[in-house]
């Protein structure tokens, strides 16, 4: 069971995705877990075989148990197979692959629509053959549909499984159908408001939901007390100008689709990535009582869940993405943090960690540090504010920037240099 953050202890697992006998790759998304504060997918860190599944389906264990063995060694691995054109497996997504083991596609003869010849579940489903009852009378339950494989529990996304779960909806009459279509939260949260009360009385939450929410929060907490308690926290704030930032933005976003523009939390994202590798003292861990700096920029962002609390994943490298790649992760990031479809390395990563509350019209933001990182950086809202200029007074767009810095790892002169390294870039907002 992995740690996913410094307040996790333990964890439930809720879905695996392979088997015993099956050949996985590293990055592969081997199973599903659910903790506190988000349901999370798990990678596996190693190519291999599956050999044997240590801890079943729904079982909360305590971070640090095996949960599968998988054999590694060269000699016991199937050898690769030759080239099968026209669409090798390569060409799939692991959830697509996985998606073709259930149905018994092979994918090698599928050819794909997507991008680049890659293969979807569309093509995986019309590649799908058509099942028949069994000639001796199989009782139907035995005949295979693609939503019926294990019991219907791999055609639905783990965070509506979770949330069937809380609502208290059977899935079963969710994936009756033949489609292929995973069912979804939306579905789930249809169905609990329609099915009805075998009490007679109207259908209400489910206890569990609020028993979620305040686990989450729990956790939430102990983590945020534990920042305070250990770490000694120093803040400093500086006012930007982002009228250069605006300004480019909307020259660019003029020649873009609606869906593609590039917002200004993006250039703040960059502009933060960027500022923590010059200033390196603000992107690592402080462990061990000291000071391990980061290898590369992980900015972990702060995202608010729809049904409450907290959770903050990382965009990798972020230093080293162009500002439209990054707006790019930023909302896939959110939609899946959002949908409880995060990896399990997207929770771990981050050594840096920024908070925009700006959408909710907060002018400041002095956050707690994400244990065990050394820094924190919070943005307000943009607004129009009267400044002087050249001498001149007038009318320009500022947010406020402020540094939450661990004292252990660094001093205000070091703070003051990284806000000032901030806001140099933000005025030069072409070199992001």
């Amino acid at each position: 069971m992995p740690s996913l953050g410094a307040d996790m202890d333990e964890g439930t697992l809720t879905q695996w995705l392979v088997k015993p006998g099956d050949t996985v790759r590293r990055g592969d998304v081997v199973a599903v877990i659910d903790t506190d504060k988000a349901t999370v997918e798990v990678e596996c860190f190693d190519s291999g075989v599956v050999e044997r599944i240590m801890v079943p389906q729904g079982e909360r264990v305590p971070v640090g148990t095996p949960l599968a063995t998988i054999t590694t060694e060269p000699a016991q691995l199937p050898q690769p197979a030759a080239p099968r054109p026209p669409c090798p497996p390569a060409l799939a997504s692991p959830p697509v692959r996985e998606y073709a083991k259930q149905l018994g596609v092979d994918l090698a003869s599928v050819s794909g629509t997507g991008r680049n010849g890659a293969i979807t579940r569309a093509d995986v489903r019309r590649a799908a053959p058509v099942v028949t009852p069994e000639p001796r009378g199989a009782p139907a339950a035995q005949v295979a549909t693609p939503k019926a494989v294990e019991g219907g529990r791999t055609q639905v996304t783990p965070y509506a499984r979770q949330l069937a779960k809380q609502l208290g909806v059977d899935l079963a009459a969710l994936t009756s159908d033949s489609t292929g279509t995973p069912v979804r939260a939306a579905q789930v949260r249809a169905a609990a408001t329609h099915q009805p009360s075998t009490s007679g009385e109207p259908t209400t939450q489910s206890p569990q939901e609020p028993d979620r929410l305040t686990a989450m929060r729990l956790a939430t907490a102990r983590l945020m007390a534990r920042s305070k308690r250990e770490i000694p926290h120093y803040y400093l704030s500086t006012e930007i100008d982002m009228t250069r930032v605006n300004a480019l933005l909307r020259g660019r976003n003029l020649e873009l689709p609606v869906e593609d523009r590039v917002l200004a939390a993006a250039a703040l994202l960059k502009a933060t990535a960027v500022t923590a590798r010059r200033v390196p003292a603000f992107n690592g861990h402080w462990l061990d009582d000291q000071f391990a700096p980061g290898t590369a920029v992980h900015l972990g962002v702060a995202i608010s869940l729809r049904g409450g609390g907290l959770i903050a994943p990382a965009i990798r490298s972020a230093d080293e993405l162009d500002l439209a790649e990054l707006m790019r992760r930023l909302g896939d990031l959110v939609r899946r943090a959002r949908s409880g479809r995060l990896r399990g390395t997207e929770l771990t990563d981050a050594t840096i960690t920024v908070t925009n509350l700006g959408d909710l019209g907060v002018e400041s933001v002095h956050g707690v540090i994400y244990p065990p990182q050394v820094a924190l950086v919070g943005f307000g809202k943009l607004s129009e504010r009267p400044c002087a200029v050249d001498g001149l007074l007038g009318v320009r767009s500022m947010v406020t920037a402020t540094l939450s810095a661990d004292h252990r790892a660094t001093d205000g002169h070091t703070g003051a240099r990284f806000l000032s390294t901030l806001n140099e870039l933000l005025q030069r907002p072409e070199v992001l």
